[in-house]
């Protein structure tokens, strides 16, 4: 389960929760311009947007989980397992397997409407990487500063939503989980008034009582619900700071704790890694489980016109700063 988030304040922030029960080597990489991209049906691009962000690699190849190019545009792929529907090549359309999907997007468009009349021709295939990383069932978010959409590939076709509060988590799919947070319109920052009744005397004991209700346990929808409270309240500085710091916070209101969710016996989800990117400047924050401490890698002190990829492995183990 993963959740992914956007912000804005001066620049515009674009980052995700990864929460899985193993990690498969995740590292931040920066593919520069000229790293030649070979797609399984379509013709490879040689020449594209540079982008930062967290992936796998295979064979040399990054499996981006979620990325931001340098235009400002950033994409992040999420489990919705059940729902993803890919279809067989269809000889009239760009076929695109979902583990393209993100360098497909990022490295031709520099807007969400860019990336809009992209999709029109696009047709997510079910070819897999290989026989041992079978297809994934991912739904995405695809932001910029100004607009943020969502993308499923369903049974019906391939589906694409505005999304007003630009938060997206796993099941249900999209519209569903929007139409949920109409059973949360009473939530509030501000204390709560008395609309029990008239006829009794009630008034609010605890700070906090305005978010009676906000749901605290680890599904899915619970997590939209709890991320896009937080997210819609959020107050902070404007400074990179200021922002960074309030990223993680949001995030941090959907964090997963070792032991909470159990997935087989003595395995559990935990929130592997979260980020969070300047898509304005190009520069990746993380955090994992065992490093609290806010790691960053800038895109922009690496040489974007090259070719080769930089691969930068993830600082895990805990960073204290001793006072005494």
């Amino acid at each position: 389960m993963c959740t992914a988030a956007t912000y804005r304040t001066k620049d515009f922030y674009f980052g995700r929760t990864l929460d899985y029960e193993f990690s498969y080597g995740d590292e931040v990489v920066v593919t520069p311009r000229g790293y030649a991209f070979s797609f399984r049906h379509m013709d490879a691009v040689a020449q594209h947007y540079a982008m930062i962000g967290m992936a796998c690699n295979m064979a040399d190849c990054p499996l981006y989980y979620d990325a931001v190019n340098e235009k400002g545009l950033g994409m992040a792929g999420l489990n919705f397992v059940g729902n993803a529907c890919y279809k067989d090549v269809e000889p009239s359309r760009d076929n695109v397997a979902q583990f393209e999907f993100i360098p497909w997007i990022l490295g031709k468009c520099a807007t969400v409407q860019e990336a809009r009349a992209l999709l029109e021709r696009i047709n997510l295939v079910n070819t897999p990487f290989s026989k041992e990383l079978p297809v994934a069932q991912l739904h995405w978010l695809i932001a910029d500063r100004n607009e943020a959409i969502v993308v499923e590939a369903v049974r019906e076709g391939l589906r694409v939503y505005d999304n007003p509060v630009g938060i997206l988590t796993n099941n249900p799919p999209f519209d569903e989980q929007m139409l949920r947070l109409n059973d949360y319109m009473h939530l509030s920052a501000k204390q709560p008034q008395n609309h029990f009744s008239d006829k009794l005397h009630l008034e609010p004991y605890s700070r906090g009582m305005g978010a009676l209700g906000l749901p605290g346990d680890l599904s899915s929808q619970s997590r939209f619900v709890r991320a896009a409270f937080v997210r819609m309240n959020a107050v902070s500085g404007d400074s990179e700071e200021e922002s960074v710091s309030q990223f993680f916070h949001i995030l941090g209101a959907v964090d997963q704790q070792r032991g909470c969710c159990e997935v087989v016996d003595g395995k559990y989800e935990i929130t592997i890694y979260t980020s969070c990117c300047n898509a304005d400047k190009g520069i990746y924050y993380y955090t994992t489980y065992d490093n609290h401490q806010i790691t960053a890698v800038d895109m922009g002190k690496e040489d974007l016109d090259g070719a080769q990829l930089v691969w930068f492995p993830l600082v895990r183990g805990e960073q204290i700063l001793r006072q005494n």
